[in-house]
């Protein structure tokens, strides 16, 4: 089916389509969150693990995800945005479905290591497709010119999503256990799966030659290296910020979560037009720059509601980052290649999370867990730079080529 065309709609109902799209988002990333703050003190205190294996188990997903990411975007491009919608989201079913065994056999560490493993890469398998099908699909139906309104929209539901999912993942562990996040994962998955069989499918029908998605990659690689810097500062917050408020005898380490995600949904609705006022790169730099700042107020936080300030400003910086140098990015790429282009592109988010909870996990074992924010801020910090480096060779008009080698 062709896509639609926007040009005889209103605003309201170009946000409303993009709306019953990104809900796709919206439910697999909510399922995510659900177990995104508890995964890490269960491996760690109760299976008795290291913060290094937690991290690694926590961030195993994202190499499932990285594979996906250019099966998805061709997919997208072939047979449409639908097909990876449904098969994500039975996904996330049967995520839900390892995670319950998982916990069944808590009582046998290694076999529930295991299967933590197994579930943790099923989640990524299903992140793969899910993670630019819907906002491809928002986009074939509203058309090109409401790409960073969607984009933006679509980051509005995975990091809502995040925010919901990850205090009510808390509130049930405490009550009831893991078991109960499983059944709540698996209710999610069906219910997406149902939703996205309702939908009318779609699909692109631009004639302009399409490309390998290693070229795809290599083009859009410039902006998704800042992108892959600016996310480790996300990483950290999500992935470790439990441990890390355990380690200071702080409580309520998930509420630092929900601020980061609230600051960085409310940057998206209220400066979500910076990006068509002042470009992508220009906005990227400003929002690098406040990410490193909130990792800074974090690091240097000697009280909870420091560190909430510090969590806030970083999400408020980070909110904008992936729209901004992802709409730079595609202008990049013929249309017949923007399911690719989308992939290729949050590969290097997935690679960015994916390493950071290794990478974070080791500077925390090696050095101490004082140590996990400096560290992060100064990679956020070379993502501004890097910014700066591509917008300066822009304002030039040296191609891109040269700054992806320098970088």
């Amino acid at each position: 089916m062709k896509s639609e065309t926007s040009s005889d709609v209103s605003l309201p109902q170009v946000r409303l389509s993009i709306t019953s799209f990104v809900a796709f988002t919206f439910f697999g990333y909510f399922t995510i969150g659900l177990a995104l703050a508890v995964l890490p003190v269960f491996i760690h205190q109760e299976l008795g693990y290291s913060a290094m294996i937690a991290g690694i188990v926590i961030s195993i997903q994202y190499v499932t995800t990285f594979v996906m990411r250019g099966y998805a975007g061709r997919m997208v491009d072939l047979k449409g945005p639908k097909p990876a919608v449904l098969l994500g989201m039975a996904g996330f079913v049967l995520s839900g479905l390892l995670l319950f065994a998982a916990y069944a056999l808590k009582h046998t560490p290694v076999m529930s290591l295991g299967l933590l493993v197994i579930t943790r890469l099923m989640t990524g398998f299903s992140e793969g497709l899910i993670g630019a099908s819907p906002v491809n699909w928002a986009i074939l139906a509203v058309g090109n010119q409401h790409t960073a309104k969607a984009i933006s929209f679509n980051g509005i539901a995975s990091y809502g999503a995040l925010a919901a999912g990850a205090p009510l993942g808390v509130l049930l562990n405490n009550g009831y256990g893991i078991g109960s996040i499983s059944l709540l994962i698996v209710l999610v998955g069906m219910i997406g799966l149902l939703y996205a069989k309702s939908k009318t499918p779609l699909k692109g029908n631009s004639n302009s030659p399409r490309e390998s998605f290693l070229k795809v990659l290599k083009k859009v690689s410039p902006f998704g290296i800042c992108l892959a810097l600016g996310g480790l500062g996300f990483g950290t917050i999500s992935t470790f910020i439990t441990l890390y408020y355990a380690y200071l005898n702080w409580s309520d380490a998930v509420l630092c979560l929900s601020v980061f995600s609230i600051l960085f949904i409310l940057g998206r609705i209220f400066f979500g037009r910076s990006i068509d006022l002042h470009g992508g790169l220009k906005t990227s730099i400003v929002c690098l720059a406040l990410e490193t700042t909130g990792l800074l107020i974090l690091w240097l936080a000697t009280t909870p509601t420091t560190a909430l300030i510090g969590a806030g400003t970083a999400g408020l910086g980070f909110s904008l980052v992936f729209p901004a140098l992802g709409v730079e990015a595609v202008k990049l790429i013929p249309p017949s290649n923007h399911g690719a282009a989308l992939g290729g592109y949050g590969l290097f988010i997935d690679l960015s999370l994916g390493i950071t909870g290794p990478l974070v996990g080791a500077i925390a074992s090696r050095f101490g867990m004082p140590y996990i924010f400096p560290f992060s801020m100064g990679m956020v910090f070379l993502g501004f730079l890097l910014a700066v480096i591509i917008y300066i060779r822009q304002k030039k008009s040296l191609p891109l080529t040269v700054v992806h080698n320098v970088a």
